[in-house]
């Protein structure tokens, strides 16, 4: 059974990531350490011992659709207003709509141990609180008034609406179109598909927030709009009215996340009410609603990258356990009477070390990035450009290495179980199907890699990321100065891989500057890929120089120079991919026809 790593957590935050000089520098309000440990320690808390047992009966039950309503795994609504109760999901919400305004790192910390409970059921919250963002930034004040606390409360939730079934990733092309109103409302014709928690039983109402397109719209991503559209009408008292136009058609039956119930949503057909049309009210303005969309879309791409981390963490604690347990052969060194535990054998203790190293890496970049976005809130002028950017370019990392990792790391631990991991009652194979979704969803891992070259990389000029790489050199150097025993040849394999970083940086930055857009998108997810590695061994190093005096020092130091000595060496691989794989990509693409 999962079990909270919240010392783990609690030191990446502080140590690596950079919450402790935040603290000391009242950077997140009046927040204090110890405030910190008691909100994380009942986080794991509340995701050992109430989120985790009923993740399996989600995953055996799954979500189901009776007579038009969307029924929950059992146990699911009481667990959820134990959630809330405890005020969760207001964490970092505005204070003046009953939320907390904490800081992003507690955030995003708390809810890897919940989707490590049950990913399926954390999506529900996670796009909650990136609706709650999205309105508290762009909603009217009567939109405000009315939804926002209720929803900061946790006690209707919301969904994002983007996908058709002709158009995924490119939004340009979507069809659900709005029809404006003489009282200023709109009415919503379409359909909406994978629409994650799009109907349920936890809560009374569920706020939509759907992309549309008016008659007179531009064409392509120019023309969509953002409007609000509730399951139930809100009247004049914040009481609930009258049915919308919309209800929830199918579910999809998926390979993982079962409880969760991925909806197929029909948007005014004539179901509901006397006139055909969903009710819906704008956010932001027309025709702009994807600027509007993609701060919410921002909030879930690093929340999606901590399903990653908290898919990897829970499948490493059910691999060391079972590894400890089951008994086979006699590994080399072996002294006691019979068979030794499979981690005796060296190519366990590998699988399972490689597990925990890139688990912890990709837990650190999200971290990073979280501190990123809560540096920015804090900061002004240059310095808050400078933290911006930090995030900009941290984000499309922390989603697509953090899910990659989350899926690899599944896997391994199925190959850990052996013949056992492949029959469903062991549990691993849970952990490898809800995460094979995360590197799709939110904007697939491809187009974070894109994003990563053709949108990051140029901040100021090159300036940033040619900065922050600078930045990892001097955990190198440090490395190498410092006089910790057991480090190794992390110094001399950290200084490799940065400079294959570098390298790499370099040479995308100049395909870019010469419009060689093939030549650098061809190399884009290799790139993607050789980044996180550099940041994973970086950040590993950071925490194993940290001296905290909590006698895990040397473990910390041991698994950094395994990551280092072990994993680190696939970065010139990966460079190499980069620099010299555009070519043969386009000479082989005939091999498709």
């Amino acid at each position: 059974m999962y079990k909270a790593p919240v010392d783990e957590i609690a030191f990446t935050l502080k140590h690596v990531a950079g919450m402790a000089e935040a603290l000391d520098a009242g950077a997140v309000g009046e927040l204090g350490e110890d405030l910190v440990d008691a909100i994380l320690a009942e986080a794991g808390r509340f995701a050992t011992e109430e989120v985790a047992p009923l993740g399996d009966v989600g995953d055996r039950q799954g979500a189901r659709l009776v007579d038009g309503a969307v029924k929950t795994p059992e146990g699911w609504r009481d667990l959820y207003h134990r959630w809330i109760g405890g005020g969760w999901n207001g964490l970092t919400a505005p204070e003046a709509f009953g939320g907390q305004n904490l800081p992003h790192m507690l955030h995003v910390a708390a809810m890897e141990m919940w989707n490590a409970g049950s990913m399926a059921f954390a999506l529900g919250p996670t796009l909650t609180m990136g609706a709650i963002e999205a309105l508290e930034r762009y909603g009217s004040d009567a939109l405000k008034a009315t939804y926002l606390a209720k929803m900061v409360s946790g006690e209707w939730t919301a969904t994002m609406n983007l996908t058709e079934p002709h158009a995924g990733s490119d939004l340009g092309v979507l069809k659900t179109r709005a029809e404006r109103r003489d009282d200023g409302s709109y009415r919503i014709f379409g359909q909406k598909i994978f629409i994650t928690w799009g109907e349920h039983d936890l809560t009374d109402n569920i706020v939509h927030l759907v992309l549309a397109r008016l008659p007179d719209a531009p064409a392509g991503t120019k023309g969509i709009s953002l409007f609000l559209v509730p399951k139930f009408l809100v009247n004049a008292d914040g009481s609930l009215g009258a049915r919308n136009d919309l209800f929830c058609h199918s579910l999809e039956h998926k390979l993982g996340i079962h409880g969760s119930p991925t909806c197929t949503m029909i948007y005014g057909d004539g179901k509901f009410g006397d006139e055909k049309g969903a009710i819906g009210y704008l956010v932001g303005e027309e025709n702009r609603g994807l600027a509007c969309m993609f701060t919410m879309m921002n909030n879930a791409r690093l929340a999606v990258g901590m399903q990653g981390v908290a898919i990897a963490d829970a499948a490493t604690q059910k691999a060391i356990a079972y590894a400890k347990e089951r008994t086979q052969g006699r590994a080399p060194g072996w002294s006691g009477e019979g068979m030794s535990p499979i981690i005796e054998h060296p190519d366990v203790a590998r699988m399972l070390l490689t597990m925990k190293a890139l688990t912890q890496g990709s837990r650190a970049i999200a971290y990073a990035c979280a501190h990123a976005v809560d540096m920015a809130h804090a900061s002004e002028g240059e310095k808050a450009r400078h933290w911006q950017e930090r995030s900009s370019l941290l984000t499309p990392i922390a989603k697509s290495f953090a899910t990659d990792v989350g899926v690899e790391v599944a896997s391994l631990g199925i190959q850990v179980h052996g013949g056992m991991g492949f029959i469903e009652e062991a549990g691993a194979a849970r952990y490898l199907r809800d995460a094979r979704i995360a590197p799709i969803y939110e904007g697939t891992n491809g187009i974070q890699a894109i994003d990563l070259v053709t949108r990051k990389l140029p901040l100021s000029d090159g300036a940033h990321v040619r900065g922050f790489i600078a930045e990892l050199g001097e955990i190198a150097a440090a490395v190498r100065a410092t006089d910790r025993k057991g480090f190794g040849e992390t110094a001399a394999r950290l200084d490799a891989a940065i400079a294959d970083l570098s390298d790499a940086t370099e040479w995308l930055l100049a395909a870019l500057d010469g419009r060689e857009l093939t030549n650098a998108l061809s190399g884009a997810t290799a790139y993607q890929r050789l980044f996180g590695l550099a940041l994973t061994g970086a950040y590993l190093a950071k925490g194993g120089m940290a001296e905290t005096g909590d006698g895990k020092e040397d473990a910390r130091i041991a698994l950094c120079r395994f990551a280092a000595e072990n994993l680190l060496a696939e970065t010139a691989a990966l460079k190499d991919r980069v620099v010299n794989g555009a070519e043969s990509l386009a000479a082989a693409r005939a091999v498709l026809v």
